[in-house]
């Protein structure tokens, strides 16, 4: 029945992630032992201070549409927070609340780009960059970056990839799902070359940005000459482990801010009102509310970085933030494993979710098919047994 649905949604992927979660609840179901390293998800629970803050806006009766941009007090708040981590000067004119980050990608890609704009994605990139670029029309220009550089693009890669139909570059610091983390220095040498094409504006998607062991972090908009040419994307999904209660937002000049607004207005509307009241009490929050969990991040990315450096064939980095790892597993292609030939990252996935029962993501999702992603957003018991399985598995 393909054929009577649009060409739009035929020409669409399905999310890797999304469904390689889903095989693997599916497994579980049917009495499997598997162990799940494929989401993006915190397994903390929310912390009770928003909790609260959530139960207090019920009972106050916060039960009516919101403003389409978020509640102006909560647009208050981000901006302080924007200030506070980031030194961003936004106003509340500058800023829109959406349901979760990925509708504020979806929202910036609807209102900036025309068919044939170009924009360039620095891979490994987020799973639904692309998609969400070519939606809108345009067409995602892959930049293909290595372990060996901790797969982060450089000023040479960047300049060589701008044509004169480059409208955007997008990209995450800490990086999903590579890790990485870009530095003041790295991201003043981006600056310059874009310094050079002015018409170019930059997404930087800073979802993870407190999930970080680099001990510093560096927005692009702070860097001189970036602010008005910078799209600020963030949320509390990440970070305060609330990712089912949606809520992202941006950060970006008035008249991008108006038109996402715009843009909501016809498709959602305003956030869930008991969810924008709960990211209030988040973004006012001290971040240091967080160093538990990111210390907690940082003993597992160790944990994990040392077991698979004992696992003969993957090549692995230390990234310094999120919680992901990125290993190249391309030594095992073209070879046989118990009867399984592995031709690519796809298969290497699916061979670990057959014989070690561990669900990971493809690297190919991600724009790098020499890798797969391992989420370590699970308890240090699981992680160690899953990559026994593993090391096994290849054995």
């Amino acid at each position: 029945m393909n054929h009577l649905l649009s060409d739009r949604i035929n020409q669409l992927s399905t999310s890797q992630t999304l469904a390689m979660a889903a095989l693997a609840r599916e497994l579980k179901a049917q009495g499997k032992d598997i162990i799940s390293l494929s989401l993006g998800e915190p397994d903390f629970n929310t912390p009770d201070f928003i909790k609260e803050a959530a139960k207090k806006a019920i009972d106050e009766n916060y039960s009516t549409y919101s403003p389409v941009d978020g509640y102006v007090d909560l647009k208050d708040a981000i901006c302080r927070k924007f200030k506070r981590d980031n030194d961003l000067d936004y106003k509340p004119a500058n800023i829109v609340v959406s349901t979760g980050a990925k509708q504020s990608l979806y929202n910036i890609a609807q209102v900036m780009l025309n068919d044939g704009d170009e924009v360039i994605l620095p891979a490994p990139y987020w799973v639904s960059y692309y998609e969400i670029v070519k939606m809108a029309g345009g067409i995602p220009v892959e930049v293909p970056t290595t372990i060996e550089s901790d797969f982060k693009i450089t000023p040479e890669q960047l300049e060589k990839a701008i044509t004169p139909k480059t409208k955007m570059v997008w990209y995450s610091s800490p990086c999903n799902p590579s890790g990485s983390v870009y530095n003041r220095e790295e991201l003043t040498e981006l600056a310059k070359v874009l310094e050079k094409h002015p018409n170019i504006f930059v997404v930087s998607d800073e979802i993870y940005e407190h999930i970080n062991f680099s001990g510093t972090f560096c927005s692009i908009a702070s860097i001189p000459g970036m602010f008005e040419r910078t799209i600020t994307v963030n949320g509390v999904a990440k970070a305060f482990a609330m990712t089912g209660w949606r809520i992202g937002y941006i950060g970006a000049p008035e008249f991008i801010a108006k038109a996402c607004t715009k843009m909501q207005g016809q498709v959602t509307s305003g956030a869930n009102s008991i969810a924008q009241r709960a990211t209030f009490a988040a973004v006012d929050a001290d971040p240091k509310v967080l160093n538990e969990m990111v210390g907690a991040f940082k003993s597992r990315r160790d944990l994990v970085v040392g077991l698979i450096q004992e696992i003969p064939g993957l090549k692995i980095n230390s990234p310094e933030g999120a919680f992901y790892v990125f290993p190249d597993v391309s030594y095992y292609f073209g070879k046989t494993l118990k009867g399984t030939e592995i031709k690519d990252a796809n298969d290497f996935a699916m061979y670990l979710l057959s014989e070690a029962n561990v669900a990971t993501v493809t690297g190919e999702a991600f724009g790098n098919p020499n890798c797969i992603r391992f989420s370590y957003a699970t308890s240090e018991a699981q992680l160690t047994e899953a990559l026994r399985r593993i090391k096994e598995a290849l054995a």
